[in-house]
């Protein structure tokens, strides 16, 4: 067993890479361990399923953390071994090996892995969760002439329009009544469903899958689409392995507190693995999947390993490229069933969702390029101070919501 106890983090995605960056940057200086069962050094995802598929030379790792950086950080990068356990009692992580790290405080941010299809030939469909993934999946689409793309989230869209790009004839199958159910408004949702549907992706929404087969996928209305490579983009559930074993709280992820913290005072958690209360949106319990927030909470959660109780109250913000359109989410837009139109551009716009006290509580925009960014940011910042504009100021664009803010 590594017996002087010190922080330990397991995962090597942003949060994980991140966390360490964060506890130096606060002032530790005791060991820091870092576990990750990928070999690779930490590097970033949000590429694998958009700019590293369309790549023409071989594509390599944007890593967030190289060897002189961990070195310089002082920090021990057990690589390649996975964690397969948790003495609480004794304050260990146990790896596969049969080795044990001691800990003071532990992170947990082991991410999210993707859902797998349940039906028949479901293992026939690719999924996209790390580099090998996504390099295997670039030279497949390559040597393939046609994709069906299962699920019209923002991975499956953001796959779609990638496979387009490359040339293939792509269908994709979306069981739910329009694409981009959950967190993004309709009247979004039809401008990037129309955009796919111009770059010449056949789109079967409303419609359920039957079974995977090894040349496409056949349908619940028994049609055959016809495919040479069958990408799963169906959304991801938290990796929670670790935690459960462990008995730790589970809902819908490893449960935290606004602080983070687990409910094991020494064990904390970061990223797409965990759900915690947001204080922003009256502690509803949430879960995001989202680069922004990775990073923001394995600042929060550093902080707070090191005696710190700081709750986490970042305001959520997501984003993706469709084609030449750019679409960013702010806030919680379930939370506002008010929605008021602000037109940016003639072909970009901002809705905004107010709840039933007039507060802002999400912003969505799409427009080409970057130019629903600044709205979004300036929306973002309304958001977390609680603002209150009222629906003619947020509708009219000649009512700069820098001054919003400033009121």
């Amino acid at each position: 067993m590594m017996s002087e106890r010190g922080m330990v983090i397991v995962g090597g995605g942003m949060a994980g890479a991140r966390a360490i960056v964060s506890l130096r940057a606060n002032g530790y200086e005791g060991p820091i361990t870092l576990v990750s069962e990928e070999t690779l050094l930490p590097y970033d995802r949000p590429p694998l399923s958009k700019a590293m598929l369309l790549e023409e030379k071989e594509p390599q790792p944007v890593h967030l953390l190289d060897d002189g950086m961990i070195a310089s950080l002082g920090a021990i990068f057990v690589r390649g071994v996975k964690a397969v356990g948790l003495d609480r009692k004794a304050k260990a992580l146990v790896l596969e090996d049969g080795r044990a790290i001691s800990y003071d405080k532990l992170l947990i941010a082991t991410g999210a892995k993707p859902r797998r299809l349940s039906i028949e030939g479901g293992e026939l469909a690719y999924t996209l969760r790390d580099f090998a993934d996504g390099d295997h999946l670039r030279h497949r689409l390559r040597q393939s002439r046609s994709a069906a793309i299962i699920g019209g989230g923002f991975i499956g869209l953001e796959v779609a329009s990638s496979a387009r790009k490359l040339g293939l004839d792509v269908t994709l199958v979306e069981a739910q009544p329009r694409i981009l159910m959950r967190g993004v408004p309709e009247e979004i949702a039809r401008v990037v469903h129309a955009r796919h549907v111009e770059a010449g992706v056949t789109m079967q929404v409303g419609t359920a899958l039957k079974a995977v087969e090894t040349d496409g996928v056949r349908l619940a209305d028994d049609r055959k689409v016809t495919a040479e490579i069958v990408v799963a983009g169906i959304g991801a559930a938290p990796e929670i392995s670790l935690a459960q074993g462990a008995g730790l709280a589970i809902d819908n992820g490893i449960a935290c507190d606004a602080r983070l913290q687990t409910s094991d005072p020494d064990i904390y958690a970061a990223g797409d693995c965990c759900s915690f209360p947001h204080g922003l949106f009256g502690n509803k319990r949430m879960r995001l999947e989202a680069w922004r927030n990775a990073t923001d909470q394995a600042n929060v959660a550093s902080e707070n390993m090191l005696g710190g109780s700081k709750p986490y109250m970042a305001v959520p913000w997501f984003w993706s490229d469709q084609y030449d359109l750019s679409l960013q989410i702010a806030g919680n837009p379930a939370d506002g069933p008010e929605i008021v139109k602000r037109q940016t551009g003639e072909q970009s716009f901002v809705m905004f969702h107010r709840d039933h006290e007039g507060r802002l509580v999400g912003a969505s925009g799409i427009g080409p390029g970057n130019s629903i960014a600044r709205d979004v940011k300036l929306a973002e910042m309304l958001i977390g101070k609680r603002a209150a504009p009222s629906a003619e100021q947020l509708a009219d664009p000649s009512v700069q919501l820098k001054v919003l803010l400033k009121g």
